[in-house]
């Protein structure tokens, strides 16, 4: 061969080993970043050319898919996509998606790699490709109860099966319908911006439920409760407590104050019940910022990793000067929390001390209905022995019982039910109108918990009394409590 047709035979492998190496590079390197990219429509295109698995509720589908005109052949569909929504989150031909629709895209695209055998044989027999299914701990009975209960109020109800963990029912409202821009029209994209914050100051996009934290108000009063009972700054539920009214903020010269009742050297499970601010200031103070940091992390605080599977925003318990630690102890310090960390802090009482890490994905299927994946119960701690936990249901059933209790209009004829109100003042010099809480859990005659729920009501009543929780909030966890212990029978 000779010199110049060398050169030329040189030059044109380095060619092919070039786009060899390219291809390569595109094929195995860019793989993940080309099919996730928002640019590549070839990627939506194939992920809406055939029907989307399902969400499953109670056995029933939540979800659909509809045929379409366009590029994209079909797209998603919700059965009371706003009740729904803080569950599944969107999934936009235009938009995305988000929540368990984007977090078990896979399974629902029908493209995981689980499903490969699968797809490789729909292939070779010319059958449609189909996506997986998504079932869910909810129960519907309780997601419409809640849903139905906080109507056109701002706030978020969380429901939990305390001996498991599972996710009985996740409400936020404002809520929107995922519907009205599951779609690419140009009517899809109005219904988005009508939506977003930026157009509507309620932010119906925002999951309250896991995303949102507030300040705990009295119904953090439990936590503190029992930090007192682990450390031994109490004999008993029924001690009188060495507690001034007013009580004098540590390093401070402003006086605390108590709503109502009579609260001075009050016994721990009447301080409760009336819900008196200066016990409990006064016992986080005593407890100290380090313990009652210990102590609020075992009931989940300060772990921003909890996910289920959908990520929930950190509930915070922070270091704290002794003023800011006292007010921690009453729930309106520096400390905020999900409702979803509240209705954890009442599961764990409730499941005498063991905390359950909360999930809402009971199975992966296959579209031959076949499990591929099935979540198993997961311990997170135990935030308190058995007998305080004992000790704090006394505490919350009296809240519940009692005529003086704040927590009466939670009472379900023939079930135990233990309970907590809270009103949080927050804005400049507490001049917002206060977030009404109430936290609770219900007791079946054989001694199992069905449930815990927390609920939080945003727009509460001007009356500033702890007792806001229990009329606005309090009648709310009730029927959704009741609901599922009705769904059981």
């Amino acid at each position: 061969m000779n010199k110049p047709l060398r050169r030329i035979a040189i030059f044109c492998g380095l060619l092919v080993l070039t786009l060899l190496l390219r291809d390569n590079y595109l094929q195995y390197v860019k793989a993940d970043s080309l099919a996730s990219d928002t640019k590549n429509r070839r990627v939506n295109i194939t992920r809406y050319s055939t029907p989307r698995g399902d969400i499953i509720v109670d056995g029933k589908a939540i979800t659909g898919s509809v045929e379409t005109t366009g590029d994209y052949k079909y797209k998603r569909t919700w059965s009371n996509g706003a009740m729904w929504a803080p569950v599944t989150g969107y999934s936009s031909q235009a938009f995305g998606a988000n929540q368990l629709e984007k977090l078990e895209d896979g399974i629902l695209s029908g493209n995981d790699d689980r499903l490969f055998f699968r797809n490789t044989l729909d292939m070779l027999t010319g059958k449609e490709k189909q996506g997986g299914s998504v079932v869910t701990t909810l129960n519907a009975a309780a997601q419409k109860a809640a849903y139905t209960g906080l109507g056109d109020k701002k706030g978020a109800v969380a429901a939990i099966e305390p001996s498991t963990g599972k996710i009985l029912a996740l409400v936020s409202t404002p809520s929107y319908d995922p519907s009205k821009f599951a779609g690419s029209s140009n009517a899809d994209q109005e219904a988005w911006q009508a939506v977003q914050k930026g157009k509507d100051a309620d932010d119906p996009m925002l999951n309250r439920a896991l995303r949102e934290t507030y300040p705990p108000g009295s119904t953090f009063k439990v936590v503190t409760a029992a930090a007192a009972l682990e450390s031994g700054e109490v004999d008993g539920v029924d001690s009188k407590t060495d507690t001034p009214a007013p009580f004098k903020l540590p390093q401070s010269s402003t006086n605390l104050t108590n709503e109502h009742g009579a609260c001075e050297n009050a016994t721990l499970r009447y301080a409760l019940m009336v819900s008196c601010n200066t016990v409990f200031a006064k016992m986080s103070d005593n407890v100290g910022n380090e313990k009652m940091i210990k102590q609020a992390e075992k009931f989940g605080f300060n772990n921003p990793e909890l996910d289920t599977p959908v990520r929930a925003a950190e509930s915070i318990y922070p270091k704290d000067n002794a003023p800011q630690n006292a007010l921690d102890g009453i729930g309106q310090g520096s400390n905020r929390a999900t409702p979803l960390q509240m209705a954890m802090i009442a599961s764990a009482v409730a499941n005498d001390g063991k905390l359950m890490k909360p999930y809402m994905v009971d199975q992966i299927l296959a579209p031959s209905v076949d499990p591929l994946e099935t979540t198993q119960p997961q311990e997170l701690s135990q935030a308190v022995s058995a007998k305080t936990a004992q000790a704090l249901q006394k505490m919350m059933e009296t809240v519940v019982n009692d005529p003086q209790g704040t927590g009466g209009k939670a009472k379900i004829s023939g079930v135990k039910v233990g309970g907590k109100t809270g009103t949080a003042q927050h804005g400049l010099n507490n001049s917002e109108k206060p977030y009404a809480w109430f936290i609770s859990y219900a007791k079946l005659s054989d001694g199992s918990a069905p449930v815990a729920v927390a609920v939080v009501v945003e727009d509460g009543a001007a009356n500033r009394g702890d007792i806001t929780g229990g009329g606005l909030a309090g009648p709310i966890a009730r029927d959704v409590m009741k609901a599922v212990i009705d769904s059981k029978k």
